[in-house]
């Protein structure tokens, strides 16, 4: 009461004293304020995993970048090998002498050795670019589950404020069904599926 002998309601009051006279249950009101927290708590942390995974998926794509751009290396140095291994042939071929015959094909089997090795190279990197696209699409997916639990329980929530305002029972057992659906998809989320 102000000192004048007014009383000054504030909005929550007003609900509050009219929830009462109306003889509206404080336990829904209580059990749909508890289930909101809750659910908040856990949509919080199934979004912070949606952005860890999504974090996750553009790193591996970036080292899956990296990988195929050393193994576009490999294959340039590979080709310029083929290249002097070509020259020296030609050499070979054309040189009247066979000392100079057996320096040339020295060369080239020198070449075809080096070869060889840059191809197991560029080949490796080729197969750890494939497996950091692999491991991002698998992030990204997850991502997706992360984000459709917590896009989920946020309607979950919205059902429940209206369910909290309008009062109706049906709307109670929606943002527990929805809710449940959120939680589903992000026990999925959490084992990969």
């Amino acid at each position: 009461m102000s000192e004048g002998g007014f009383h000054v309601h504030g909005p929550h009051d007003h609900e509050v004293e009219h929830a009462g006279a109306h003889g509206a249950s404080s336990g829904m009101i209580n059990q749909i304020a508890m289930f909101t927290a809750v659910i908040a708590t856990v949509g919080a942390i199934f979004s912070y995993m949606g952005g860890f995974t999504q974090a996750n998926a553009g790193l591996f794509k970036n080292n899956a970048a990296i990988k195929k751009t050393e193994a576009s290396n490999q294959w340039n140095f590979f080709q310029a090998k083929s290249t002097k291994q070509s020259l020296a042939e030609v050499s070979r071929d054309l040189t009247p002498g066979p000392t100079e015959k057996v320096k040339y094909q020295a060369k080239i089997d020198r070449y075809e050795k080096e070869k060889n090795d840059i191809k197991l190279v560029a080949e490796g990197l080729e197969k750890d670019a494939t497996a950091w696209d692999k491991q991002s699409d698998e992030q990204m997916h997850q991502h997706h589950r992360w984000a459709q639990a917590t896009t989920a329980l946020q309607v979950s929530i919205a059902l429940a404020a209206i369910a909290l305002l309008t009062k109706k029972k049906w709307l109670e057992y929606g943002m527990f069904i929805v809710a449940a659906i959120g939680g589903t998809i992000g026990v999925l989320a959490m084992l990969h599926i």
